[in-house]
């Protein structure tokens, strides 16, 4: 693969955006990949956004992703999808939880939440995939897999065998919660028919 690929990881602090950004760089590395990352915590311990530039290919000179060329958005939190449209081009693919989390400024009623999210996705033409990867999460009786089942979402995109992933997971994560975050990655890749 002579061309570069750009994957855009967003949110807000605590939801696990570190986690899942590692976990598929070590994926991607494993593979066989020149993977090169960053990252912007923010204020990450207070809620705040964070983001991840991740790119790979045969040869990766800069981690930064430039406006207008990800490959691939994966937005942990549904206001956090359109902060990175300039990120975006015809051709992207968005990965979305419907999850909100509200700023401070719509908590204390300053501002309002914005509507019609994932239409104002579809209308600039990228592909939109949307989950409730919170709900899921709670389903399977473990709410800090979220990351993992957006990680499973984003692997179907990626040229990479699950059971790399598996080996990666069983690497990052205790040993206790293993279990769960393969189950939460397997129901992400369940979720994004190709």
């Amino acid at each position: 693969m002579s061309e570069t690929k750009n994957i855009l990881f967003s949110g807000v602090g605590g939801q696990g955006i570190l986690l899942a950004s590692e976990v598929t760089a070590d994926a991607l590395i494993e593979a066989g990949y020149d993977v090169k990352k960053s990252e912007v915590h923010g204020m990450a311990q207070r809620g705040g956004a964070v983001e991840a530039h991740l790119r790979y290919g045969e040869r990766v000179y800069s981690p930064l992703i430039e406006p207008g060329s990800a490959h691939v958005q994966v937005s942990f939190e549904l206001l956090e999808a359109l902060r990175y449209l300039p990120y975006l081009n015809k051709d992207s693919k968005v990965i979305v939880n419907t999850q909100k989390i509200f700023p401070l400024s719509v908590a204390t009623g300053i501002m309002s939440y914005p509507e019609g999210i994932l239409d104002k996705l579809k209308d600039l033409g990228v592909s939109v995939y949307p989950v409730d990867a919170f709900q899921l999460a709670k389903e399977l009786g473990e709410v800090r897999v979220v990351n993992m089942i957006l990680v499973g979402m984003l692997s179907r995109f990626l040229p990479v065998k699950q059971e790399i992933f598996f080996d990666i997971i069983k690497d990052r994560v205790k040993r206790q919660f293993q279990d769960v975050n393969m189950e939460a990655f397997k129901r992400g890749q369940e979720l994004v028919n190709l």
